[in-house]
C-alpha cells in the first residue's frame, strides 16, 4: 500500500496566510488592511509574502478563490440531502446566510458582499474571481431550484437559472442594505420576496 502523501508545507503556510487575511479583510475591507498586518497576524516573516504571492492583486485573487472554494464545500453539504424537499434546503441556506451576515464573527462574512463593489473596478483578476465564485453559487442554487420544480416544493414558470440568479442578487442586495440600515429588516423583506417567487407569485 503506498504511503500517504505528506502535506505540502508551502501550501499549508499559504492557506494559513489566506485564512488570516480573510478574517481581517472581512472585517475592514481589502484596502483597509496592510500586508504587514496580515503577515504579523499569520506569524509569517514580512519578507515571505512575495514567495507565496507575486503581487497584492494576485494575493487578492488567491484570497477570493480560497474563500469560494471553502464556501462552495459548505454550500454543497448544506444542499446535499435530496430526501429533504428542495425548497426547505434553500430556506436553510437563506437562514445560514442571514445568520452569518448578522454574526459579529468576521470569518462568516461574505467576501462577495464585502469586496464586490470595492475591488471590481480596481482589479480585473479579483473581479473575475468574484464572478466565477458567485456564478458557481448560482449554479448550485439553480440545481436545487430545478429539483424543487420536480418535487413540487417550488412553483414557478421561470427558468431555474434565472430564478436562482434573481434570488442570489436579492440576498446580496439585502446584505448590503442590512449593513447600511444596521438592522435585519432587509433580510426579512428578502425572505418574504423569496417565498413569493418560489410560490410562483
Amino acid at each position: 500500500m503506498p504511503a500517504a502523501a505528506k502535506p505540502d508545507k508551502a501550501t499549508d503556510v499559504k492557506s494559513h496566510i489566506l485564512d488570516t487575511a480573510q478574517r481581517l479583510i472581512a472585517a475592514r475591507g481589502f484596502s483597509g488592511v496592510g500586508l504587514n498586518e496580515i503577515l504579523a497576524g499569520a506569524s509569517v516573516p514580512k519578507g515571505s509574502f512575495y514567495y507565496y504571492f507575486s503581487s497584492k492583486e494576485a494575493f487578492g485573487r488567491d484570497l477570493l478563490e480560497h474563500y469560494f472554494s471553502k464556501y462552495l464545500t459548505e454550500l454543497d453539504a448544506l444542499l446535499a440531502d435530496e430526501n429533504v424537499p428542495a425548497r426547505s434546503r434553500l430556506a436553510n441556506y437563506w437562514r445560514f446566510w442571514k445568520n452569518n451576515q448578522e454574526s459579529e464573527d468576521p470569518c462568516g462574512k461574505c467576501l462577495a458582499v464585502k469586496l464586490g463593489a470595492e475591488v471590481s473596478d480596481i482589479s480585473e483578476d479579483m473581479r473575475i474571481a468574484l464572478k466565477n465564485g458567485t456564478s458557481a453559487i448560482i449554479g448550485r442554487l439553480s440545481k436545487v431550484v430545478k429539483q424543487g420544480l420536480a418535487d413540487g416544493s417550488i412553483k414557478s414558470t421561470r427558468n431555474p437559472y434565472d430564478l436562482a440568479e434573481t434570488l442570489y442578487q436579492l440576498w446580496l442586495g439585502a446584505s448590503i442594505m442590512t449593513k447600511i440600515a444596521r438592522n435585519p429588516s432587509p433580510f426579512d423583506a428578502a425572505m418574504a420576496a423569496t417565498d413569493q417567487m418560489l410560490s410562483g407569485n
